[in-house]
Parts: structure tokens; sequence; C-alpha cells
């Protein structure tokens, strides 16, 4: 009988697994695709040589992950690449503001109006950033926090919603790139607890940037698997189980699933009913005959590109999405250049680029005029550069990952008390009624991300149970 079965090689899954088998247990993974990954997979998506990623591609959670930043990862060949910019946000005049490491060149690309402001929001939690986000993503709390005084700090700060954060600024512009900094968890603008989402990735630019993994995000996924074979823990792919005798005799099972699939396998019944799922995205993956031609100087040599003409209109796209079957005519856009920094991540002189919008969940609708005409706005000629595109709706994404139900990347709202509280109202969220199930996905807390955090607290509820038992 092994200690612990996980089931999903997606990076939590293979988090808690690492984290099990570090202590000695012994483990096996089981997963339905024929490569480990999930959300952090990269494959060859539009032409030969164009190496893309179908879910995440930049990655300031993984590089500040205290999970991640406790593993020999690099020993097995994962490596950041940070572009000379972590983020820029174009202006429809011409004209952008940044999200630099350096917080006094992020403040200066606000105007003088907002600067100051923006120092005295941040400058007070990067000296504690790394005590603070362990704490933070450690929630809900397993033990007292290590520093409560800078976590309730924090907590007054980021648990209103982001639009009274944003009254600190005076002009648009800083409101406009931290609106769109929210929207990257598909939550609408006004939502409880807003405000944390855009601080946390404000910082972690700060500490230590938003990079990209060379050679893709698979390298994430690699990098745990050789190290998880390397503690002596097996793992399968190709293998879709559909309920609990599907697999071996174990002390523990481990799901880095939807709360709707744990539910069927395991036989829980109406156990995550009230379980809500959020907005879905649809993606688009390109090949480039050249770099996206931005008329603002600084999106050229940034990894990460934000595209909204202003706070209202990126808003009004998020609440469009919340809504079942209308699909936002000007969608708020996140997309990310990883050949900027990755030569192998095309052919020479070539790039890949990734793009979505957020749509309803389930929706069914194209997205890639709205999509193209929003890129021209900001980069015109945009569509001169296209070789080739690979579109994803809701319906495309959850075949490629059953977690992404509707075409939810998040496998969960993040909205209202489900923000913190997922995927039960519960102390333990990470158990269920069977004493040996539990749940180790983006549907637990800290939430989505690839950061391994969700199962990296999972392992420590099996771990425990375990020597219980």
């Amino acid at each position: 009988m092994l200690d612990a079965v996980v089931v999903g090689a997606g990076p939590n899954g293979l988090t808690a697994a690492v984290e099990l088998a570090r202590r000695g247990f012994s483990v096996a993974v089981f997963e339905a695709r024929d490569t480990v990954g999930g959300g952090a997979r990269t494959e060859e998506l539009t032409l030969p040589g164009f190496r893309h990623d179908p879910c995440s591609a930049a990655h300031p959670l993984a590089v500040n992950s205290p999970a991640f930043r406790a593993l020999p990862l690099e020993r097995y060949g994962l490596q950041w690449l940070h572009a000379p910019l972590p983020m820029a946000h174009p202006f429809p005049d011409g004209t952008a503001a940044v999200l630099a490491r350096s917080v006094a060149e992020t403040a200066a690309s606000f105007g003088p109006r907002d600067a100051g402001a923006y120092r005295r929001l941040v400058e007070p939690f990067l000296p504690r950033w790394d005590t603070l986000v362990r704490d933070f993503m450690s929630l809900p709390m397993t033990a007292l926090p290590r520093d409560p005084v800078t976590l309730a700090r924090f907590g007054l700060a980021g648990l209103p919603p982001s639009t009274w954060l944003m009254r600190r600024f005076r002009d648009e512009r800083a409101r406009t790139l931290f609106a769109g900094l929210v929207a990257h968890v598909m939550a609408p603008l006004s939502g409880f607890a807003t405000g944390a989402i855009g601080l946390v990735f404000l910082l972690a630019a700060h500490a230590r940037g938003w990079p990209v993994a060379r050679g893709g995000s698979q390298a994430i996924s690699d990098a745990l698997a050789a190290y998880l074979k390397d503690l002596g823990g097996a793992l399968h792919t190709d293998y879709e189980v559909k309920r609990l005798d599907d697999l071996p005799p174990a002390r523990a099972y481990v799901f880095d699933t939807s709360p709707t699939a744990l539910a069927r396998i395991a036989g829980l019944g109406r156990y995550y009913e009230g379980f809500r799922y959020g907005p879905g995205v649809f993606k688009i993956d390109y090949a480039l005959d050249g770099p996206v031609p931005w008329t603002a100087e600084a999106p050229r040599t940034a990894g990460t590109v934000q595209i909204g003409a202003d706070s209202a209109e990126i808003g009004a796209a998020l609440r469009a999405a919340s809504r079942q079957g209308h699909a936002p005519d000007r969608p708020f856009l996140i997309t990310v250049q990883p050949s900027l920094v990755d030569p192998t991540r095309a052919p020479a002189g070539k790039h890949v680029f990734w793009a979505y919008g957020h749509v309803p969940n389930g929706w069914t609708g194209d997205l890639t005029d709205a999509i193209e005409r929003q890129l021209e706005r900001f980069a015109p000629g945009f569509r001169d550069r296209v070789l080739a595109r690979a579109t994803a709706g809701p319906a495309e994404l959850a075949a490629r990952n059953a977690n992404y139900v509707g075409g939810d990347i998040g496998t969960g709202a993040v909205a209202g008390l489900q923000l913190l509280l997922r995927p039960k109202l519960s102390l333990f969220p990470y158990s269920t009624p069977h004493p040996a199930v539990f749940i180790c996905s983006s549907a637990a807390p800290p939430g989505p991300g690839v950061h391994g955090m969700s199962g990296h607290n999972a392992a420590k509820a099996v771990w425990r149970r375990l020597r219980q038992t």
C-alpha cells in the first residue's frame, strides 16, 4: 500500500507529491494526459519551431513562491529569464505606464501627482516581502503568522475593493495599470479583497520580477517531475481516473482536480455543489515574423503587456465577462512576449506571442476579431506580422485541461468570500468528508497561479493525517 496517490500532474499535484516524497512517504502520481504540466506546459501549436505555452507563460508567482524557492528546481533545468521590464501598460496616446523592478521607475511612469502615493503604498511591504508572501499564501492559517503586524497592515490595504485603493491615485495612468493587475484573476474591480490581488502582483515584480521559464512553462513541470523521480516517486501518464477503484490502494488520495471532478470520482455527491466557477478566457497563440509593432516604446521591452485604454474600459470588460452570454466588445487583454528574452521559443528573427481576453463561462463565440482590433489600437500593423495563429475558447481550454470548467483557468471564481475561503467555508479546506481524500488544486487556497502553494499547503494536511494514523 502506498502512502499517497496524487491525481493530476499540474504544478500543484507535482508539488504535493514532491513535498510528501521529501518526507519519506511513498507517492505515485496519475495524470490523464500524455505529459505532465496541467496549466504549465509548452507545445508547438502553430508552426514547427514555434514553442507556445497553452496556458501560463509569465511567472511572477512562481519565482516568488515559497514552495518553489525551497526546492532545487534549477538543478533540474529550470532557468528564469527576465525582460528589461516585467510589465508595461500602453495608452491610446502612444505613452505607457510601466511596472519595473525599480519602485522609482514605476512611480515616475505614473506622473508627478501619483509618484509619491505609489511609493507610500508599496515601500512599507517590500522589506518584509518574503515573510509576507509566506503568510499570505499559506492562508487559511495552519500556524500563527510570522509577521502578524505586516500581514494586518497588508489586510487593511488589500481587503477592501480595488476601487477603494485606486482612489489613492489622482490620475488615470496609475488607476489603469492597477485595474489591469486585478483583472489577471478575472474578478470585478469592486469585489472583496481585490486590492490585495493588485498589491501582490506589484510587490512580486519589485521583489523578483515577472520572468518566463527558458524553453517554456513546461520547464517548471519537468523540473518538478524530475525531482519527484529522484526522490523515489512514481509518475504515470495517459491514465484517466474515473473512480477511486481505478487507483492502487493508498493511505491518502490527493486530487489536483476541480472540485466537480473530485466529487464525481470520490463519490462525494453534492458536497461541492455551492462552488462557483468564474469567467472563461479566449486565448490566441501567435507565430509572428517580427516583434509586435507597439506604438509606445516601453512595451517593446516588456515581458508582459496589459491592454485596456483606461480603468473604466477594463471594468466594463470584466463586468461583461461575468455575465452569461455577453462577451466584451473591447476585451481587456493580457499578452506575453516570451521570445523577447528566450531565443529557444522561435526560429531566428521570429517571435511567439500570447494573448487572451475574458469571456463568460462556457461562451461559444469567436473573440479573434475583437482581440486583434484591440491589439491594432496599440500596435498598428500587428496583423501584418502574423504567420499563424492557434485559437482556443472555453470549450477547447476545458478539453485540454479538465480543471478549466467552462474555460475558467482559475479553477473557480476569485470573487466574494470564495477568494479566500475556497473550495468550501471551512477551517480545513484541503480535507473532504472522506478521511483519506484531499484536494490540492487551484480550487483550494491560495488559489490560481503557477506557484505550487495549494499543493504545498495540502501536503501539510496530508502528512499530518498520515502521521496520526
